[in-house]
Formats: C-alpha cells, structure tokens, sequence
C-alpha cells in the first residue's frame, strides 16, 4: 500500500495537537530542565512586576545612565540570532548537504534570539503599556526618521521569515511531503540578507547618537557583525553535541567542523577590531577619549567596569587559543570550553563593556557609575529561561518530527 501525503488542511488541527504533546512530554532529564528553566522564568516575572509597580526607579539605572543590562543584554541577543545564519550559508549558499540536515537548528535558534531580544527592549520600557507608542497609527511610529523604529521593523521581520521557513520545514516533513523550493527557499535568502541588517541597524542606532562619543566610530557596525558570527556559531556547536548525545538525530563531523572553521577567523576579527578601537580612543588622547579610559583603567577613582572588560578580554583571547590550538577530534571537550568563553566574553564586551560607558561620564561630565541590582539581574535571568524554553521547546520538536516519530496518519 502506497502512501500519500496528508491533507495540508485537514492535518493542520491534528499538527498543532500533537506538537504540544510534544512540547510537554519527555524523559526524566527533560522534566528537570524544563522545571528549572520555568523556575527561573518565573522569579524573572515576579522581578519584573516589582518592577511594573514601582517603576525604574528600583533598578539601578538612573538619568545619568538610563542604559544598563536590558540594553546589553538586548544587543548581546540580536547578534546570537544574526549570527545563526551562519548554518543557513553553507547550508543554501555552499550547497553543503551535511549542514543542510541540521539547519533548522539555527532557524530555531534565530527565533529564540528574537523572542528574548524583545522581551528586553519591552522590560527596559519600564512598564509594556509603553509600548503603543511604537504601534504605527496608534501612537507614533515615527519611520523613518527614528533608528530605533528602524531596531523594531528588522527584529520583527526577521522574525516572521524564520517562524515562516521553520513552521513550513516542519509541516511540511510532518505530512510527508517534499518542501517545495518555491515556499520556503526565497524567504531563505532573504533571511540571509536580514540577518546583517538586525545588527547593523542596531550599530547604527548607537553610532548614530552625536552626543556619546564612545560609540561614534565607524566600524561600530563591523565589530558587531564580527561578533555575531562568533557567538551564533559557538552557541550552535554546544546545541549540536547536546542534540547528538541525547537524542536519535544524527549530527555529523561536518557541521560541527564548518562552524569551528569559521570560528577560528571571527573571534581574531573580533579581537582585531577591539584592539583598533582601543587604539584609536587612547592613543589619540583628548576629553572624548574619557569613557574608553574609564572603562579599561579607570577614572578619578571610578573603576567598577575594569575588572569586568579585562576579563572579557582574557576570556576572548583564550577562546582564540584554544580554537586554534584544539582538535576537534580529539579534544573536544576544549573546543566546548573555548564556545562557553567566547559567549561569557562577548556578553560582557557588548552590555557592561559597550553601553554602560557611552553614558561614563554623563554630557554633564559627571561620574555616576553603574552596576546592575538584584532586580535587574533577576529578570535577565529570567528572560534568558524564557529564551531556553522557546529553542528546547522548538528544537525538541524539531527532532522529534525529523526522526519520524512525529507524523500524519495518513502519511
């Protein structure tokens, strides 16, 4: 007896029953990450509406520095998604068939980075009934003048190509039927293209504000694209092992490989742009140089973020070693090390280290230094939970469906 794809209409109802099965089902290891990632979620809640209730105020933010870890944490995440597409190219651009069976991975990924990206911006706005005046015609959009509404029309559009790509994959291998090239791979290439422009409009949404000289460079761009395509990749390599250790999926050699290849150049593009940066503010001299000062050695007596951008810089610089020194083969387990480094040095170097000095010292020339409380931290943590359940969610139905245990009945 043959079998036929199932209906597109009739299985959808069916599709959507059986993926929530899916999300809420699973061994005793997955109930122990799920429990704890909501856990955490859910103190990053009860923060956050300590935070509704009382306003910014109870944070550690304040006119001097209106800026601080949502900010960061927000720049950190539109470059984890940015830099996912670093499977999607070898993957559709290269033609490689290895990557193109583990793909979906860092669509999925791309989603997660979107969701968690906007969930910052939307808890920095202190309250979200805020956020209608970023609603066109209901309050002011104001496109497109404003960068930052610039910030808001990528991220969501980016967002919708990779919810389009990774629903139809899915529902499309759920029926048992051939994806059609038509639907999907077009949104591909453009997702490709997107991906530069989520974090480049984000650089010049800093770059473009004349009063913080800090982020008045140039290659503000450059350096974060550079560092996008060292987070992404990294993130991808620790998902995939943990996607081939626990679970039925095959992941090859060649995935892995491709991405640690790519690895081994962006974090020394990362580091040179650094170093330039670095340069160009000190040695140049003068009172605009003031904020790089502050950061790498202090200030009058001010030197909260010294330790946290050296460290950053140690971490990178050991993340590069040992990407370049470490097999693959044989000493995987560095490679993983060297992942979790550069995601910890690159975190720092674009909240504590990039936005937090833009506003060190104030326009008023004033030092008021920052250091995030229990509150911001809470709901930070909470946001990156949340973020964890959306790609654990997404990846575990991803696997499912792909291995065949998740199919129509007709199919």
């Amino acid at each position: 007896m043959s079998s036929k794809p199932a209906h597109p209409i009739r299985s959808y109802p069916a599709f959507l029953w059986k993926a929530a099965g899916v999300a809420t089902d699973g061994n005793a290891a997955f109930y122990a990450w799920m429990t704890a990632l909501t856990a955490i979620f859910l103190v990053g809640v009860h923060a956050y509406a300590q935070q509704f209730a009382h306003g910014l105020a109870i944070t550690a933010m304040s006119d001097h520095v209106s800026w601080g870890m949502y900010i960061g944490n927000f720049t950190f995440a539109v470059g984890l998604a940015a830099g996912a597409v670093m499977m999607v190219i070898p993957a559709y651009l290269y033609n490689d068939h290895e990557m193109h069976d583990v793909v979906i991975v860092g669509e999925i990924l791309a989603i997660s980075a979107i969701v968690v990206s906007l969930a910052f911006v939307n808890v920095d706005l202190g309250r979200l009934d805020h956020a209608w005046h970023l609603m066109p015609v209901v309050g002011r959009f104001n496109w497109p003048i404003s960068m930052l509404t610039w910030d808001v029309v990528v991220l969501s559009g980016y967002l919708f190509l990779n919810l389009h790509v990774v629903g139809y994959l899915l529902y499309t291998r759920y029926r048992g039927a051939v994806p059609d090239p038509r639907w999907y791979v077009p949104f591909v290439f453009l997702s490709i293209l997107w991906a530069v422009s989520i974090h480049t409009v984000t650089a010049f949404l800093y770059s473009g504000l004349g009063g913080r000289p800090f982020w008045n460079t140039a290659i503000l761009a450059p350096r974060f694209i550079a560092s996008a395509f060292v987070t992404g990749p990294a993130f991808i390599v620790l998902a995939l092992q943990v996607v081939r250790r626990l679970t039925s999926f095959h992941v090859g050699d060649g995935p892995i490989l491709t991405l640690l290849s790519v690895l081994r150049v962006t974090v020394l593009l990362n580091l040179f742009l650094v170093g330039s940066e670095v340069f160009t503010e000190l040695y140049s001299g003068g009172s605009h140089t003031a904020s790089a000062r502050y950061l790498y050695f202090g200030l009058h007596g001010h030197h909260a973020l010294v330790p946290w951008i050296w460290s950053a810089i140690a971490m990178n610089i050991a993340a590069a070693v040992i990407f370049l020194s470490a097999s693959p083969k044989t000493q995987l387990w560095g490679i993983d090390v060297a992942c979790v480094l550069s995601l910890c040095g690159i975190w720092i170097e674009k909240g504590l280290g990039l936005i937090v000095p833009g506003f060190v010292p104030s326009t008023l020339h004033e030092l008021i230094e920052y250091l995030p409380n229990e509150i911001e931290w809470k709901v930070t943590l909470g946001i990156w939970a949340l973020g964890l359940l959306v790609f654990t969610v997404g990846l575990k139905l991803a696997v499912t469906i792909f291995t065949g245990r998740m199919r129509a009945e007709e199919a």
